[in-house]
């Protein structure tokens, strides 16, 4: 046929540029190194390693029992300000042989919505993360945020363990096997005995919330009331601000 070659290959001038250009294009397409992290945010890692990491939004031991969207690496990303916030306080404990261990730091936009569409599938209590209230419940019950502080990446979801890294018993409700000290529950129990104040844990767990609570107060954070985990750094650079690029190993 005009214009053919043997093979189906275009002779056309035009044509031939315009595929060289395509095909430069999607090399370039390829070969492009992944977006740093935005101006501001800094692997934890890089800034304290000593500080522990249990990052279980991206594996299936959490509440979804599954991977969450957004969540690509079991990486903690905070705010500059945040990450040496915690290091400061991370040092002041080590003092007595103590560790923090962060569960969640930074959590895209992205994976906020999908826990809440997660939440619109209905269904009924589950006994480790939720055992009082239907996953339908969880939103206007307070326990998931339409919105998130950690989209601001100054907020943190923290225990403290002992250096020698002997685990406590197994929570009834909330993050098993976190080989944390006591505190009642686990992270993530989505349940009135996780509040703060909670009267009802036993002396030791009530004296280590009191604890991390001073620790991180101390270090320039506030604590979430309903959840002994959750803190915020007070003087946080993006307070108005929401992110949602992906969580990524590099």
């Amino acid at each position: 046929m005009p214009g053919k070659a043997e093979g189906g290959a275009s002779r056309d001038p035009f044509l031939s540029a315009a595929s060289a250009l395509a095909a430069t294009i999607l090399v370039t397409a390829i070969t492009l190194p992944a977006l740093a992290d935005p101006a501001g945010f800094v692997r934890l890692a890089d800034v304290d390693p000593s500080i522990r990491q249990d990052i279980r939004y991206a594996g299936s031991d959490n509440f979804l029992h599954r991977k969450v969207n957004g969540y690509d690496a079991p990486v903690c990303i905070l705010t500059e300000d945040a990450a040496k916030a915690l290091s400061a306080i991370q040092k002041a404990i080590a003092a007595k042989r103590l560790t923090l261990v962060v569960f969640d730091c930074y959590r895209p936009a992205r994976a906020v919505a999908d826990m809440g569409e997660w939440t619109k599938q209905g269904g009924p209590p589950d006994p480790q993360w939720y055992p009082e209230v239907r996953r339908s419940d969880l939103i206007a019950k307070g326990y998931v945020g339409e919105l998130s502080t950690h989209s601001r990446g100054s907020t943190v979801d923290v225990a403290v363990a002992r250096m020698d890294r002997r685990s406590s018993p197994n929570p009834a409700c909330g993050t098993g096997d976190a080989d944390t000290l006591d505190f009642g529950t686990g992270f993530d129990c989505f349940d009135s005995m996780s509040e703060t104040a909670y009267r009802g844990p036993a002396s030791g767990a009530a004296a280590n919330r009191k604890m991390l609570v001073e620790a991180m107060r101390a270090g320039g954070f506030k604590n979430y009331a309903r959840e002994w985990w959750h803190f915020t750094l007070k003087s946080e650079p993006f307070a108005k601000q929401r992110f949602d690029f992906p969580i990524t190993a590099d």
